[in-house]
């Protein structure tokens, strides 16, 4: 009897193990959240584009931690969703507005269980703007990206710029939790308000506001970029800058003196409260007294303050700064007398983030230093113009030989370049390597086999 009881025993032991078994071939095994939480420590996020594809394709809801799909299962399924969560479409050249909302792209199934989430500072979720082409340019940028190697970064309908339209309860809400260029942490409601609802023209949202007066019969738009560059001395690349439809520069931009090397236009010039108060005391030896003035000049703020919201509204009214460190400063002495409200723009912080994230995705955001890294000024400029002109040529960028040339142009004597932990500037520098074997911008390099 007891043989019998234990063979019993066994051939229940065996049948249990049986459905177990079989159980667990039909049900779709889960792992605890918990268990994917991204370790920073651990989690490596490599330059190589492989790592930029894996933490920008899907849609990450920054709000409930939405978990990041596999790139290579999710390829099978479904095209990468757009990352975008409002679409404010601005019908015709008038800026008349229609607004108009959509949902986010359904996530395809992953082909395996999900990795680990993205941390909530990252925030790779943005507001979409349906804006017309200024342009009909056969082969401009926009076309020839989506079919690059960037072409899983970009977005098409992202906004460049922030204005009127843009400051509501609800956007203030969604973005105050980034600090810095990258939201609207630390800056009340009502200084947004102030500042943003005197932004309220197309010339506002529009990079290239005068391009209907300004294109000559020209079907593209062609815009240079100017950096601040040492490669550039002796360069004398001023004539052919000059010669493009739009200038852009940016901080510390000595002209007087330098023309035969870096031209003498500017029609953007980018900058932060910070780095324009910084430049004028650093640079002041060699020339630099504040942004040029022109008429065809346009200022494109890089806010990382309430002082540059501050600084905007001061400037539009032609009033004194209210508080602050510019407190009682006329603004007039740096943006000259006929500055207006349709002279000035600012950067969208989506915008900002966006290039962080995606085309500037750094391992700073993996350490220490992560709260303060951001895309340099003079970066945040270059990737603007790549999404808004047609053809792109960059002057005065860190190129693989850096090392022989003086930090600036107009350095009197030779200066190492140098780095520090808010910016990634070798990234960078391998950025616009990339953009320029990929015929999307046109990178001066005084020695071509930079390349190989």
């Amino acid at each position: 009897m007891a043989l019998k009881r234990q063979l019993l025993w066994v051939m229940g032991s065996v049948v249990c193990l049986l459905v177990i078994y079989m159980l667990c071939l039909n049900t779709q095994w889960r792992p605890s959240s918990s268990s994917y939480l991204l370790n920073l420590k651990t989690w490596p996020v490599s330059n190589s584009k492989d790592a930029l594809l894996r933490w920008s394709d899907f849609v990450q809801d920054d709000l409930a931690a939405t978990t990041l799909l596999d790139l290579a299962g999710a390829k099978q399924t479904a095209k990468p969703a757009q990352d975008q969560i409002k679409n404010d479409s601005l019908s015709g050249s008038d800026g008349v507005d229609k607004a108009k909302r959509t949902t986010r792209a359904p996530l395809a199934k992953p082909a395996r269980p999900p990795g680990p989430t993205e941390p909530p500072y990252i925030g790779d979720f943005y507001m979409s703007e349906n804006i017309p082409p200024q342009t009909n340019c056969p082969d401009g940028i926009r076309s020839r990206i989506k079919e690059s190697e960037f072409g899983q970064l970009f977005l098409e309908h992202i906004p460049v710029l922030q204005w009127a339209r843009h400051v509501t309860q609800e956007q203030h809400q969604r973005l105050k939790r980034y600090p810095g260029t990258h939201g609207w942490g630390g800056i009340d409601y009502d200084t947004l308000m102030d500042t943003l609802t005197v932004l309220n023209s197309s010339a506002n949202w529009r990079m290239l506001d005068d391009w209907d007066s300004r294109k000559n019969k020209s079907a593209c738009s062609r815009c240079a970029v100017v950096g601040n560059g040492g490669i550039l001395k002796g360069s004398k690349k001023g004539k052919e800058i000059d010669g493009h439809h739009y200038v852009f520069r940016t901080n510390g931009a000595v002209i007087k003196g330098f023309e035969e090397d870096v031209g003498s236009r500017t029609t953007h010039y980018t900058f932060s409260t910070n780095t324009l108060m910084n430049s004028m005391r650093s640079y002041g030896g060699v020339g630099y007294n504040g942004p040029p003035v022109s008429a065809e000049t346009r200022y494109v703020f890089l806010p990382d303050h309430d002082r540059d919201y501050l600084l905007m509204k001061a400037a539009s009214t032609h009033t004194l700064v209210l508080r602050g460190p510019e407190r009682n400063k006329d603004p007039t002495r740096y943006f000259g007398k006929d500055v207006s409200a349709a002279k000035l723009k600012m950067y969208h912080p989506d915008f900002i983030r966006y290039l962080r994230n995606r085309f500037l995705r750094s391992n700073i955001l993996n350490g220490r230093y992560r709260s303060i890294y951001r895309p340099s000024t003079g970066a945040a400029m270059l990737l603007a113009a790549l999404h808004t002109c047609d053809q792109v040529s960059a002057y005065g960028f860190m190129t693989p030989d850096y090392s022989k040339y003086s930090d600036h142009y107009y350095d009197k004597s030779y200066h190492k370049v140098g780095f520090f932990a808010n910016h990634d500037m070798r990234m960078e520098m391998r950025v616009w390597q990339s953009l320029h074997k990929a015929g999307l911008i046109t990178l001066f390099m005084r020695n071509e086999t930079n390349l190989n």
